[in-house]
């Protein structure tokens, strides 16, 4: 997906949360902060004097979505460079504003999946989902998602349960809004009886290869460059990178090795049938 329309999916869903009277419209002090949090996520350099001047206190009153996207893509997205960002810290922002109007995990009166998974699943949904708004994912989506989350855990999706659900659920709209499929994913409707260590689990094996593009992951022995002796870590691979850090959370990052066309990584036992990685 292009990077500009994956960047505005999460920020409609920032603008319509702060459109607390449902009217199409933010008003400027609002959009003021919004906009002061967009540059510092998205790591953007600072024009106070253009965010004064565009959202200073005049009779013009809110603005819409459309009177919003000219400063939007002129000292914001214009200005993005891909790579220069955490891209999980934008998404958190936008899903904290929607989330904390648009989630509710009780609304069932049962929840399955922790808010940090609900993130995740948000996150997958925004990438699957069709590049129109309002934002809906469509069936074949849906049941693709749900069988990749099901498939990590070994269990079988109902298929035929699942068409009937979205039939009734989907119609007038193409598909489920977010908050309906965190609704169904919540009600536990389609993953009955499997606990929510082992939902979270698939979850995050998802979230890792179809948003943060990981091939392969696992723990792996490594020699160390200075001192030659043999240390665990785990190791994430990426089409143009390998990364090791010293766990699984992987909260410390201990290096890096970039790929390219040139290169091929290799995973052989040894002799003492440890599993080391050759580049």
């Amino acid at each position: 997906m292009d990077l500009r329309a994956e960047l505005l999916k999460s920020i409609w869903y920032a603008f319509t949360a702060l459109d607390v009277e449902r009217s199409g419209k933010v008003s400027k002090s609002q959009l003021k902060v919004l906009s002061h949090n967009l540059y510092t996520v998205l790591c953007i350099p600072h024009d106070p004097v253009a965010l004064e001047e565009h959202f200073r206190d005049d009779d013009d009153g809110p603005v819409s979505s459309q009177g919003y996207m000219p400063y939007l893509n002129t000292y914001i997205l214009d200005k993005v460079e891909e790579g220069a960002f955490v891209k999980e810290n934008f998404d958190e922002l936008c899903w904290t504003l929607t989330a904390k109007k648009n989630y509710k995990p009780d609304r069932n009166g049962n929840s399955i999946i922790s808010h940090q998974d609900a993130f995740k699943l948000w996150c997958l949904f925004n990438f699957l989902s069709e590049d129109k708004y309002p934002l809906v994912m469509v069936p074949d989506e849906v049941e693709y998602l749900l069988k990749k989350i099901c498939t990590a855990m070994n269990v079988e999706l109902n298929s035929c349960e699942l068409d009937d659900y979205l039939s009734q659920e989907s119609q007038g709209q193409g598909g489920l809004t977010v908050w309906q499929f965190l609704d169904m994913v919540n009600s536990g409707r389609f993953l009955r009886g499997i606990e929510q260590e082992a939902i979270s689990m698939a979850v995050e094996e998802v979230y890792q290869e179809v948003i943060q593009d990981v091939l392969k992951q696992g723990y792996l022995w490594k020699k160390g460059q200075l001192r030659r002796n043999w240390s665990e870590r785990w190791f994430t691979l990426k089409p143009s990178v390998l990364s090791y850090y010293m766990s699984e959370e992987r909260k410390e990052k201990k290096g890096s090795i970039a790929l390219d066309k040139h290169c091929c990584v290799e995973v052989l036992p040894d002799r003492d049938g440890k599993r080391c990685m050759f580049c």
